[in-house]
């Protein structure tokens, strides 16, 4: 059973799940590829058992659970950072608080095609993705051992992915993660002192300026914000205001889905198909309305590895303005 430990000094907590290690990665290196050594991919099409039963599929009209005719496939995660077994059980030890890892972790494969980016998929393929986000998000909302629930993805070997197959995460949490208690804190101090939501004011602000503004359409914004942690960091925000993913109304996936192709793909062209994180920060589970939150996400290309400076003293050195790397994207035509 994992297990999570929390550092007394900043109040972080780690999991430990030994599990882990046995993953397989299928960014095998050339001589294995020419070798013929490469082991298939458990995503695609006719390889369904080499996952876990899927917990939600999207298939054509006549095709069987757990077989061939998918078009986008939730799956457990075989090798999980937490497991949604047992009791939630919070101890102890002397000065240390430590709890067993009681959670979720699912993976979203995006589609059958091995070797498409997100990018590139039709729009219709990417909302249904996004669906199948707020599918998950919504039944695991009902557990209440589950605090919070993260969704993210890692595109490359550099970001973290274990296998190339385009494929999102899903991990639930015991906890809220300490950066959406920091961003949830954060905001509601600006809306304590102004009466506002801080993102809703970031939203105008970039509208009226356009400075930093990538792409927008009637229902959603993609922008480098202020003071990006790294070149070409985007953030993709709703105009309306909403705390949580999973409230969007009929029709706003969609929207969503477009913008957020077109911002990946001109990312993918600026940087040369860049290996990335992105990661969708919303409300933590069952929380009513919050009117000082705003969901969004937050795409972090990896160019270079934090070194010494930024892991010793939290602060990001960044060469490229945000307004330098908005001109950019945003006269990468379609």
């Amino acid at each position: 059973m994992p297990e999570l430990r929390k550092d007394p000094v900043v109040d972080r907590w780690v999991i430990f799940a030994s599990g882990r290690s046995l993953r397989p990665s299928d960014f095998a290196s050339a001589s294995e590829a020419e070798n013929g050594e490469r082991p298939p991919c458990p995503f695609c099409y006719g390889n369904e058992e080499h996952t876990p039963p899927e917990l939600l599929a999207y298939r054509d009209r006549g095709t069987t659970p757990n077989g061939v005719g998918w078009r986008t496939r939730v799956v457990p995660n075989k090798f999980p950072a937490l497991r949604v077994e047992g009791v939630l059980e919070r101890r102890g030890e002397g000065i240390y608080d430590r709890m067993n890892g009681v959670g979720a972790h699912e993976v979203i494969v995006e589609s059958p095609q091995h070797d498409k980016e997100l990018s590139e998929l039709p729009v219709e393929d990417v909302e249904r993705v996004l669906t199948a986000y707020r599918e998950r998000m919504t039944d695991l909302k009902n557990d209440l051992r589950l605090r919070y629930i993260l969704l993210f993805k890692n595109h490359g070997e550099r970001a973290g992915a274990s296998l190339a197959h385009g494929h999102s995460q899903l991990i639930a949490t015991p906890i809220i993660p300490q950066v959406i208690t920091e961003e949830l804190e954060g905001s509601r101090r600006h809306f304590e002192l102004k009466e506002r939501c801080v993102f809703c004011d970031m939203i105008d602000h970039e509208l009226r300026g356009r400075k930093r503004l990538v792409l927008e359409n009637d229902r959603y914004l993609s922008i480098e914000p202020f003071a990006p942690r790294a070149p070409f960091e985007t953030w993709i925000l709703p105009k309306r205001h909403v705390s949580a993913f999973e409230e969007a109304e009929p029709g706003e996936y969609r929207d969503l889905a477009d913008l957020l192709k077109e911002t990946l793909a001109r990312i993918r062209r600026a940087l040369n198909r860049p290996h990335y994180n992105y990661v969708l920060h919303t409300a933590p589970c069952r929380e009513p309305r919050l009117d000082h939150y705003h969901w969004h996400m937050e795409i972090l290309p990896k160019r270079n590895p934090l070194a010494g400076f930024e892991w010793g003293s939290g602060f990001y050195i960044n060469p490229t303005p945000p307004e330098e790397a908005a001109e950019y994207l945003r006269g990468l035509a379609r």
